[in-house]
């Protein structure tokens, strides 16, 4: 019994391991990414970057995505220093013409510990700076707007977002980066999304979805001519 006992809690301590040794996800897209290899000539490849809400994205709206060469590298949950860290792997390696960001409010929820708004900029500009030097045009994202996070019911991120987006939006017009406002459209009067683009007060369902795309696809448009 004590040996089964001893079995059961090694394999428990080295599941754990297993997944602190991915906290950035590098598994997740690892062989789809080598399986895609490099664009084809002529190929406008684009890499969405970012979290539930792109991960998602795919799921809810695939017309969006069908017969462009768009790339979602969306994973639930994740904060800007998990994306850091998969950055290379994920974007630069697929060698793209253009790269979609849109993080941060996880950090804001707390999901790999507490984030100050000026961390989260730190890990945004360090992902530009990346894109910049591997000569990859970046797109900004606003954070959409949340007044509640189910699974951490004591956050009030409306706020937090605002002011993150005015980071967001500061930062890429000092640095000449396109900046994509999802925020406006979407936000009701107390800080939240509208009722009529999502189920859960963070995640877009199909309508909201609706919303994002001719926004997003103009500004992707514009920056490949």
């Amino acid at each position: 019994m004590k040996r089964i006992f001893f079995l059961i809690t090694l394999l428990i301590a080295f599941s754990s391991l297993s997944s602190a040794q991915d906290w950035p996800g590098l598994k997740i897209f690892k062989d789809e990414n080598t399986r895609i290899g490099l664009p084809k000539k002529n190929e406008s490849r684009v890499v969405f970057m970012g979290n539930s809400i792109f991960e998602s994205w795919i799921k809810v709206s695939p017309e969006f995505f069908n017969g462009k060469s768009y790339v979602n590298r969306g994973i639930s949950g994740q904060t800007t220093a998990q994306m850091l860290v998969r950055f290379r792997q994920d974007v630069i390696a697929l060698k793209p013409k253009i790269v979609v960001l849109l993080a941060g409010t996880n950090d804001i929820a707390g999901n790999t510990g507490p984030s100050t708004l000026e961390m989260i900029m730190d890990n945004i500009n360090s992902m530009a700076e990346i894109a910049k030097a591997n000569k990859i045009k970046l797109i900004l994202c606003s954070v959409l707007p949340a007044f509640k996070y189910k699974w951490v019911p004591d956050a009030k991120p409306a706020e937090k977002i605002k002011s993150l987006d005015s980071m967001i939006k500061t930062y890429a017009t000092k640095n000449k980066i396109l900046y994509v406002d999802f925020y406006t459209p979407m936000v009701n009067e107390s800080g939240g999304l509208k009722e009529a683009y999502t189920k859960d007060g963070v995640h877009p369902n199909l309508e909201g979805y609706k919303v994002m795309e001719p926004i997003l696809e103009k500004v992707i448009i514009n920056l490949k001519d």
